[in-house]
């Protein structure tokens, strides 16, 4: 990613472009540069800012939702930014869904791919195997319906974080608070219109995934994107940027 990556205190974050501001959360092993294409596609209309999540920054007691939640909202704050249109994947779904449950004033519109908060099964059954390189590999990428979107930067920013004992801790804690933390409750309160769009071969947040979030989201939309999986932004940019741009045209900030 070309783009600056501006630093202010704890703040790490792009921000490119004017007009309404659409903010992008990434996931538990993704980075800024995961919302290159859809950064590219939109910051001529939109005021595109991607904070980088402090997964391996905050005090352990502070490593879960919550702790990331807070974040977001000390950061919105400081941006002093208002009627925000939310977009997260994966485990930035499941951040954006707290969020905006706890101020639904400051959010004009969610979108949601690929998100935790129902079910998800990142970690499959054990932690990835530190130090065996042809398993990290394997594991990032059944992350996409085209293995070859796994390229060996992306495997070894993977390999890196969890053969790293601190940043391995991390991704536990925060995955542990990520099943715990189920929104099925919060979601028929939700009234914030909101965008759904999943890959059709999603393996972590499979497609039913989504049809129970848009069962109990009272004001959302769904799409599905063939022949994709969990980082439909990454792997079918085009197909994702349209689904997105259209749905935004419907609203007045567009």
């Amino acid at each position: 990613m070309d783009y600056q990556i501006k630093q202010v205190g704890k703040f790490s974050y792009i921000e490119e472009g004017n007009g309404p501001i659409l903010m992008m959360l990434h996931g538990l092993f993704g980075a800024m540069s995961n919302f290159t294409s859809t950064l590219e596609h939109f910051k001529d209309k939109y005021r595109v800012v991607i904070p980088l999540l402090p997964i391996f920054n905050l005090e352990l007691v502070q490593t879960n939702i919550d702790g990331y939640v807070n974040y977001v909202e000390e950061f919105v704050a400081y941006k002093a930014f208002d009627k925000l249109i939310l977009l997260g994947n994966s485990l930035g779904g499941h951040i954006a869904l707290v969020y905006t449950a706890r101020n639904p004033q400051q959010v004009a519109n969610m979108v949601l791919t690929a998100s935790s908060g129902l079910y998800e099964s990142a970690l499959g059954e054990t932690f990835p195997q530190r130090g065996n390189y042809e398993y990290i590999k394997h594991k990032t990428e059944i992350t996409f319906y085209n293995p070859a979107t796994a390229t060996k930067e992306l495997v070894d920013e993977v390999f890196d974080i969890v053969n790293d004992r601190n940043k391995a801790i991390r991704v536990i804690y925060t995955a542990r608070s990520a099943l715990q933390h189920n929104m099925s409750k919060d979601l028929p309160n939700m009234s914030v219109p909101t965008l759904l769009i999943w890959g059709n071969n999603d393996t972590i947040t499979p497609p039913f995934v989504a049809i129970e979030f848009s069962k109990l989201l009272p004001n959302s939309e769904l799409h599905f994107i063939e022949k994709c999986g969990h980082a439909p932004m990454m792997e079918c940019p085009d197909q994702f940027n349209k689904i997105l741009g259209d749905y935004l045209n419907k609203f007045p900030h567009s």
